[in-house]
């Protein structure tokens, strides 16, 4: 589980593609404590949790499958791409954000990425699907970093990035056409799962 503040910024300097389908990232992440370096811990990367399955001076690798790759923004990256590193929550980390569980629900595309004062705010698009566990005040994962919703409309939704947000993750790159990893709150998620239940 994870939290939704990045700890830093890491880059793809490997991508091995398998018959399968499946791939596998390397990824220098530099910057990462050495606890969550070891082999089987899982990692946030840019929203997603991965496992760890080989570790090197700062380097890691993860397997990707076909699944994955088909419900994110994963099959996009190539060498070069930065992403936004979190590692899993330990007993005694603080609790800032919200609840991210590393399970992304869908793609959100940047439809426009504006100024707001010292902020960008970014208005996105969500697979039908997904709308409504979208709410004012609520909380979604962009890309794996936790932020509040501003405004919902019955096809968008936007989000304000604070100049530290822009300044330690890599939503400072969103374009309009822009593709994010989205997350939607968890409590949400269950609560329309009881409904529909019951």
């Amino acid at each position: 589980m994870f939290t939704g503040i990045v700890q830093t910024i890491g880059t793809v300097i490997g991508v091995d593609v398998f018959d399968s389908g499946d791939r596998r990232l390397s990824i220098d992440i530099r910057g990462i404590a050495a606890r969550a370096l070891e082999i089987g811990a899982s990692l946030c990367v840019s929203g997603a949790c991965l496992t760890i399955v080989e570790s090197t001076k700062g380097v890691v690798a993860m397997d990707v499958s076909a699944r994955t790759l088909a419900d994110t923004v994963l099959g996009a990256w190539t060498v070069g791409q930065r992403v936004n590193l979190e590692p899993a929550l330990a007993a005694g980390d603080a609790l800032g954000g919200h609840f991210v569980m590393g399970h992304v629900d869908g793609a959100a595309e940047v439809l426009q990425a504006r100024e707001d004062g010292r902020s960008v705010e970014l208005v996105l698009s969500a697979p039908g699907e997904l709308r409504s566990f979208i709410a004012p005040k609520g909380s979604v994962a962009l890309d794996g970093v936790s932020l509040t919703v501003n405004d919902v409309s019955n096809d968008s939704f936007s989000v304000n990035l604070v100049p530290h947000t822009l300044r330690e993750t890599t939503l400072s790159d969103c374009r309009a056409g822009s593709r994010l990893n989205l997350e939607i709150d968890i409590i949400a998620r269950y609560v329309a799962r009881l409904k529909a239940t019951s």
